[in-house]
């Protein structure tokens, strides 16, 4: 990322190419670099529930996309014992997801979606400073104008 340009900003040119089977991933400090050459990697310097509430923000602005959301199965059982601050993450968490869908699955599941993804198409990582486990949000982009109902009821009649 050239360093004139803010996390906010690569979000705000980026979103406008991105699309159905797009991601945007929040991660926490410790995920990794990927190598993958469809994963492009910034770091925000910033909180990840600072960065989560941006990113649904643009996200609801633009009108071609929508997210489904993923979290951390994981992230569910973790004790405060082990992971100091994860009942307050959490609770931040759940209040910054409030009104969505979010799908929960085992963090290997969701690597394995993301990774078959990155082979073919472009997956926007924000890193954020958390350290806390499990804590990334993953949200693939689905087309904001067409449902999968839409979807199913013309497969039902399209027969190539």
């Amino acid at each position: 990322m050239a360093e004139d340009i803010s996390w906010q900003d690569r979000l705000e040119e980026q979103l406008p190419l991105l699309g159905h089977r797009n991601w945007i991933v929040v991660a926490d400090a410790a995920y990794p670099w990927q190598t993958a050459p469809g994963v492009e990697t910034v770091s925000t310097g910033a909180e990840q529930i600072e960065v989560v509430k941006a990113v649904f923000a643009a996200v609801d602005r633009a009108l071609h996309v929508r997210p489904i959301v993923y979290i951390d199965a994981e992230l569910s059982f973790l004790m405060e014992e082990d992971a100091k601050g994860i009942n307050g993450y959490r609770g931040e968490l759940i209040a910054a997801l409030t009104g969505r869908t979010v799908k929960e699955m085992p963090h290997e599941e969701i690597i394995a979606k993301l990774d078959a993804a990155g082979r073919a198409f472009h997956i926007l990582l924000l890193k954020t400073t958390l350290t806390l486990p499990y804590t990334s949000v993953f949200l693939e982009l689905d087309c904001g104008y067409w449902s999968p109902e839409a979807e199913q009821r013309l497969r039902a009649v399209f027969k190539p």
